[in-house]
């Protein structure tokens, strides 16, 4: 791996202010983002995101390479939490391990977001459609995981239904902006586009910096508590990743040769969601505990990701 893409992205200014938000933390200051600034901010980066994401799969001319790129995103999407459940439930019980072979199956929209700007400090970009693909890659994981822990569970621990699950995961407010903003970016005009460019280019690492500030407070409060779980969660949130990351970014050449497509796939293989599936689980699975599958995502996968996995990843999609 180039330790020099290493050390940039270490220095990051987005990711240092991540890690000011764990320092924040353990040095107990009340440095903190009000919810509903947090929240906004949140909306704002689905938002931009789908809309350039949009605008992008509008010049991109649709063929058979896109149609094998979704295929494969909700491949990942299933494959994924087959195997991690089989693996988590060896040391937790069937209801934890279904709801955290979800999340890992799923995916992360701000580790995407976070990703998108990494590729285009390396001079790479990605295909709009990719957007597309992690839109479509949220619910098939969490289906899987509730499916897995009606087989090897008790039919009561899901008393909402599949229905309930998938008309959930799919009406969540991150995936219905998401989606949303990639048709309205798909509709709009060039022209159009240029009218609210200043918004959804032009301040984007600023507010991704913020958030990101934001996420390392929330992951510093929960974090200290997770490592009272035991070793196996730390070193599963940390190894499978890492190892979905990589398969993924070999395997990914089979689908499309874009260096920056690949990159995407990889991450959100690597990548775990902590907002679309907590919030599905709870009504599907209220025997899961978010006090564990929260933390593995939000306080371990995710700055693992962005730290190592980036520049990991990235070196192996050139090598490759």
């Amino acid at each position: 791996m180039n330790l020099q893409l290493l050390i940039e992205n270490l220095t990051n200014p987005a990711l240092l202010f991540f890690v000011l938000g764990i320092i924040a933390v353990q040095l107990k200051s009340d440095l903190e983002i009000p919810p509903n600034s947090s929240k906004f901010i949140s909306l704002y980066l689905l938002f931009s995101i789908g809309f350039k994401g949009g605008q992008e799969l509008a010049h991109s001319p649709f063929n058979l390479e896109i149609i094998w790129a979704l295929l494969f995103g909700v491949f990942l999407a299933c494959f994924i939490p087959l195997y991690s459940f089989f693996i988590l439930k060896k040391r937790l019980s069937i209801e934890n391990a279904g709801a955290i072979c979800a999340a890992y199956g799923s995916v992360s929209a701000v580790t995407f977001v976070t990703a998108v700007s990494f590729l285009e400090m390396q001079n790479h970009t990605m295909n709009g459609y990719m957007v597309a693909v992690m839109s479509m890659m949220e619910a098939p994981a969490i289906i899987v995981g509730v499916v897995l822990i009606r087989i090897f569970g008790s039919k009561s621990d899901t008393p909402q239904g599949l229905k309930t699950v998938v008309k959930h995961s799919l009406t969540n407010g991150s995936v219905l902006l998401i989606i949303g903003s990639l048709i309205i970016g798909l509709l709009a005009s060039e022209q159009q586009a240029q009218g609210i460019k200043p918004f959804t280019t032009d301040i984007f690492k600023g507010f991704l910096a913020i958030f990101l500030l934001d996420m390392g407070i929330i992951s510093g409060k929960k974090i200290s508590n997770f490592y009272q779980s035991g070793w196996f969660p730390i070193l599963f949130a940390i190894i499978i990743p890492i190892f979905n990351g990589c398969w993924v970014a070999i395997a990914s050449g089979l689908i499309t040769h874009e260096v920056g497509n690949r990159f995407i796939f990889a991450i959100l293989a690597a990548s775990a969601s902590y907002i679309a599936v907590p919030a599905a689980m709870k009504i599907a699975v209220p025997k899961a505990n978010p006090g564990l599958f929260l933390p593995m995502a939000l306080a371990v996968t995710f700055p693992v990701n962005i730290t190592f996995g980036m520049p990991i990843y990235l070196a192996i999609v050139e090598y490759f």
